[in-house]
């Protein structure tokens, strides 16, 4: 019971958070080329500093190092290869790229929750250090989340919409958690695969259009910072 009371009390704080960051990036509107500059770094930090190494921690008696980068590209080009079927079959005014780069997102976070309560499920040491290098970075989560969307064509509800989802993701990982053992070399492929997302998003998405929008000096440092910011979080969490 104390245990199930700690993890809705880390859920709720984790949702809190991505509200949030969602609740700033819709208020500062004006200012979206900084935020989707920082959310660009932020994304690739994510994949980067945080998803790929981890994949890598858990694949590394189970699995092959070179399966689990194989995995990072196929993610990256299967989600290119969706995003361009869509735009093909669609129009931009159905905003099916916010919706797809929004509920990636989303499901990314009920997988931040699932780690979590797997986390516990081995020790109380490894599932709080999960929870610290979490709580850090929803807050970008939020943010990215109402970026993605609106960049994606989507409206503004929508936006609130997905916000809501990514914050409730997490609750939904959590009691997820409480049924199910997924062994480590298989939720190292399944992290293998939204790094591949994320650099997608980030790199091809996010950084352009942050550039596009205003290209200047103070742009590129919001990816810089964005992108510190990450390595900061998983660094001082022990990620």
């Amino acid at each position: 019971m104390t245990l199930n009371v700690l993890l809705a009390a880390i859920g709720l704080a984790a949702g809190l958070a991505t509200l949030l960051g969602g609740w700033l990036a819709l208020r500062f509107a004006s200012r979206i080329h900084l935020v989707l500059g920082f959310s660009a770094g932020a994304v690739i930090g994510v994949a980067l500093f945080d998803l790929l190494p981890e994949a890598l921690r858990l694949a590394h008696a189970s699995r092959d190092p070179g399966l689990v980068t194989s995995v990072v590209a196929l993610g990256f080009f299967g989600y290119l290869l969706i995003d361009r079927a869509l735009l093909i079959v669609s129009t931009r005014h159905l905003g099916h790229r916010g919706h797809l780069g929004a509920g990636s997102l989303t499901i990314h976070s009920f997988l931040d929750g699932l780690a979590i309560g797997l986390g516990f499920q081995v020790s109380t040491a490894v599932g709080a250090v999960l929870a610290i290098a979490v709580l850090a970075h929803d807050f970008s989560d939020g943010i990215n989340t109402v970026n993605l969307t609106l960049v994606g064509s989507a409206s503004r509800g929508a936006a609130r919409r997905w916000l809501l989802a990514d914050a409730l993701a997490p609750f939904g990982g959590i009691l997820v958690s409480r049924f199910i053992i997924v062994p480590p070399g298989a939720l190292a492929i399944v992290i293998a695969a939204f790094a591949g997302f994320f650099l997608y998003i980030g790199a091809s998405e996010l950084l352009p259009d942050s550039h596009h929008r205003h290209p200047r000096a103070w742009t590129t440092i919001a990816t810089l910072l964005g992108a510190a910011l990450i390595y900061a979080v998983v660094t001082i969490s022990g990620g």
